[in-house]
């Protein structure tokens, strides 16, 4: 069994199988992305044919009604009132000029004649669908024996006009299953002029509150037509389709970018992960041939530029002579399990380099960073308790610095910070303000001092947010009786304007760089006071 377990750690730990899990995995989010931004530009697509269709039924409709109208008036004002030859002649001139008029009709009874001659005759076998001061509209009739033409009629007196399914089908080609609707009794009924007929209403709260023509639902587009005549709304009902998909081009060349994009991903964490591996172990062979060097930063009264104290920071020189940023390898110890290793042999070189110099000026003292592990159990305690008294070093003389972020577990942080407070050690929050961590929050964690990010100190003095952010910041730490210390400081300005907010301490390239052990022990050794220097660039 811990044969097969190690086996398939092995497994997953394969910077390949890692790589083509990212680029499966990016894979299905970006085709499934593609897919669905080409659904939705069909929908769009669809979404517009409709619209179109239905401009181009409505014109057509307004064009047929107005003829039909026009053509009932105008045999309304023939004079004759039976089948004679003037009559005739008045019909075939209506069926001839208008376009859309399929056939006109005169009909008193029994008496009947039509402009398409012959014995048969539109005769409707049922009252009006609308009956208008005016005029008499017959929906869904039929002009012929033969049912497939459906027509319109309208009728003004004894004369009738109509038109056929081929004039209303003509302007718009009707999707299988869709239809084209006359609405009457104020939404409450519809006639199909066009198509089969819709279940109705379409929907429940019909009609929708939403002003828009379109109405799109899952399985159907409602194009409603506003009309000039509030007697009757035209509508069109027809079936959303199934989407051409496969004959996208669109889809096809973004399913190509997908699989190109998620091969580049696959690719590029392979190279990370190698990348990261490869530092790593470059990292544990830095600790053991001692590539590890540890400089401070000092740290400042204000008003007399004494030295008080030193941050201690871990630098990576490699044996090419190469500096790898702290920013690279200290996330990567972290990750690794390596931090644990960093902070003890830290702990142990400012020891050993400093123990002297500590001893002879008990008002100095030296700050170490704990990562979030280092926060989160006791073992730093004792690692530190082991060394000081094997230097001989009270544990006033070293300080903590804890970041905001490393304190995710707060009750394990907690009890680790009061037990080293309980043994002597001063606690600070470094990087003050980047984190998630409030200052009235602070008064549930022991904590002797905050370090105000350089960040603030930037733009202090400065009509900027961040600039308005330290002295807020200032005041609230003096509140809580937070001692406070002003990191990244550049010019006197900023360490006049912190010295008048009541900061008494502060770091940064106005005073000193980070300095070797040598460098700072000569410096206190000898009484210097650290002059004024102008800012540099780093190097």
């Amino acid at each position: 069994m811990p044969l097969f377990i190690a086996t398939v750690r092995q497994i997953i730990s394969s910077p390949w199988l890692q790589a083509v899990l990212v680029a499966l995995a990016s894979a299905s989010v970006l085709l499934a992305a593609s897919v669905g931004v080409s659904v939705q530009q069909a929908r769009q697509h669809e979404s517009a044919q409709m619209n179109a269709r239905g401009e181009r039924f409505l014109e057509r409709l307004e064009q047929i009604f107005g003829q039909l109208r026009e053509g009932v008036d105008h045999l309304q004002a023939v004079a004759s009132r039976q089948c004679d030859a003037p009559m005739r002649q008045a019909l075939r001139e209506v069926g001839l000029n208008y376009r859309f008029v399929y056939e006109a009709v005169y009909l008193d009874g029994a008496v009947a004649c039509s402009s398409r001659g012959g014995g048969q005759v539109i005769r409707p076998d049922r009252a009006p669908d609308i009956h208008g001061p005016t005029y008499s509209y017959w929906l869904n009739t039929s002009a012929e024996p033969n049912d497939n033409l459906a027509a319109l009629v309208l009728g003004r007196g004894s004369f009738l006009v109509s038109t056929s399914r081929g004039h209303l089908a003509d302007a718009v080609d009707l999707p299988q299953g869709g239809s084209l609707l006359v609405v009457l009794d104020g939404g409450r009924r519809a006639i199909p002029v066009l198509g089969p007929p819709q279940p109705w209403p379409p929907t429940p709260d019909w009609p929708p509150p939403s002003p828009k023509a379109l109405l799109e639902l899952s399985d159907r587009l409602i194009y409603r037509m506003p009309t000039q005549f509030p007697d009757y709304q035209l509508v069109l009902i027809v079936p959303r389709q199934s989407l051409p998909l496969p004959g996208d081009t669109l889809l096809w060349l973004m399913i190509g970018a997908s699989l190109l994009l998620a091969s580049l991903l696959g690719w590029l964490t392979l190279r990370l992960i190698r990348r990261r591996r490869s530092l790593g172990a470059k990292l544990r062979k830095a600790l053991r041939r001692g590539e590890l060097q540890v400089l401070y930063q000092p740290i400042f009264e204000l008003d007399s530029r004494r030295c008080v104290g030193a941050e201690a920071l871990v630098r990576w020189r490699r044996a090419d002579g190469s500096l790898t940023s702290p920013e690279l390898f200290i996330p990567l110890a972290e990750d690794t399990g390596q931090i644990q290793q960093i902070t003890d042999f830290v702990l142990q070189r400012v020891l050993e380099q400093l123990s002297p110099l500590l001893r002879a000026h008990r008002h100095l003292y030296i700050s170490i960073n704990l990562a979030a592990c280092d926060v989160m159990l006791p073992r730093i305690g004792h690692v530190a308790a082991r060394l000081l008294a094997q230097h001989r070093v009270p544990a006033q003389q070293l300080a903590f610095e804890v970041t905001e972020r490393s304190l995710v577990d707060v009750v394990a942080a907690r009890d680790t910070l009061q037990a080293l407070r309980a043994a002597g050690h001063q606690i600070l929050i470094d990087d003050f303000g980047t984190g998630y961590c409030s200052l009235s929050y602070l008064q549930t964690l022991p904590v002797d001092g905050l370090k105000i990010d350089k960040a603030f100190i930037e733009g202090l003095g400065q009509d900027t947010s961040s600039g308005a952010i330290a002295p807020h910041i200032i005041r609230m730490a003096h509140d809580l009786h937070l001692r406070v210390i002003a990191e990244g400081i550049e010019s006197e300005a900023q360490a006049a304007l912190l010295t008048l907010e009541g900061v008494k301490h502060g770091q940064g390239w106005l005073f000193a760089h980070p300095l070797s052990a040598r460098e700072l022990i000569d410096s206190i050794g000898l009484g210097r006071r650290v002059q004024p220097r102008w800012r540099k660039a780093k190097p």
